[in-house]
């Protein structure tokens, strides 16, 4: 009998209570593959759906963690075998699946991805599902300009002291693109400005969002977390034939725009799903960040035990996470 340690949600009446159990791999939803998890790491749909937030996990108690990366232990597809290093993120990991906030978990074959050569897994993780949106986002970006790229452009990140902000920032400024941060955090400008940032703007410091239609041209491109005003002011602030690619809502669900910036500018505004997409299309940016896209993530990478994980919670909920958080269960 195989035993391990999770982080388990118990919902009541009042709150959702956190604390680490253990628990038998029998427990574990049916799946082709049993991973013994080495790393997780912590996003705010976590924090969500470890807090009890409504529309995010439906069954109590439950074990966050959309992001794992681990060794094979047990498997029954053809594809994989005892002893593979796999990724898996997103799909129904960590929503009502058991997820990475535990020592195992049991997945389909469908979900998982081996972990590309000159990625190690701790790497992997630093990244996790905000590298993947932050390079689906900056890949979505040079598809949408073809042979020119992102090199020689100006482009602008929001919310860019966060686990996707942060590593669009580091990519794009790694691909000669001439980034301007956008955070609330005023401590936080030196971080920014060692991961590559060329400007740093505190969100007090922009002028007011204009009401108008289209405004003056600044940045050729963009990479948006937060929607709400920031994406109003991106809209209006594109120059002709540039693009913002959008993932997030931490700004609110609901942004004003007018068609003008599409029709008289030529402007785009790229959706960005990095949960629900084939796996395919996953796994090519887990190959491009062990080689094109190699990033030295030691700077923006703070790693933590089960133990550890209830407080920085805590802190991405308030609003307070830098960087990303590396979840370590070995």
């Amino acid at each position: 009998m195989t035993t391990y340690q999770a982080l388990e949600s118990v919902k009541t009446e009042e709150e959702n209570i956190l604390s680490i159990v253990e628990k038998n791999v029998d427990e574990l939803p049916e799946g082709d593959l049993l991973i013994k998890v080495s790393y997780s790491s912590l996003n705010y749909k976590d924090a969500m759906s470890a807090s009890g937030m409504p529309g995010v996990t439906r069954n109590y108690p439950h074990t966050p963690g959309i992001d794992a990366v681990g060794e094979i232990d047990r498997s029954s597809n053809k594809k994989f075998k005892e002893g593979d290093k796999v990724i898996v993120t997103g799909y129904d990991l960590g929503m009502n699946t058991a997820g990475g906030f535990g020592q195992y978990i049991r997945v389909p074959a469908e979900w998982a991805t081996p972990l590309p050569n000159g990625l190690s897994e701790s790497e992997s993780m630093s990244l996790g599902t905000a590298g993947l949106t932050a390079g689906l986002s900056v890949l979505a970006l040079e598809t949408y300009r073809g042979a020119q790229g992102v090199q020689e452009t100006k482009s602008i990140v929001t919310g860019a002291t966060g686990g996707v902000g942060s590593i669009a920032l580091m990519l794009l400024s790694k691909l000669d693109s001439k980034v301007t941060a956008i955070t609330g955090k005023k401590e936080q400008i030196d971080f920014l400005t060692g991961l590559g940032a060329s400007e740093v703007i505190l969100r007090e410091d922009l002028p007011e969002i204009a009401r108008k239609p289209i405004g003056k041209s600044i940045w050729d491109l963009g990479v948006d977390v937060a929607s709400g005003d920031l994406l109003t002011m991106l809209l209006t602030s594109l120059t002709p034939g540039g693009a913002v690619a959008c993932s997030g809502l931490v700004g609110g669900p609901s942004f004003e725009s007018s068609i003008f910036p599409f029709i008289l500018r030529g402007n785009a505004l790229l959706g960005i799903d990095s949960v629900e997409i084939p796996l395919k299309q996953k796994s090519e940016i887990w190959e491009k960040f062990s080689s094109d896209w190699k990033l030295d993530l030691a700077e923006l990478t703070k790693e933590v035990s089960l133990d550890g994980l209830e407080n920085e919670i805590e802190k991405i909920l308030q609003g307070n996470q830098v960087g990303r958080i590396l979840v370590n269960l070995t």
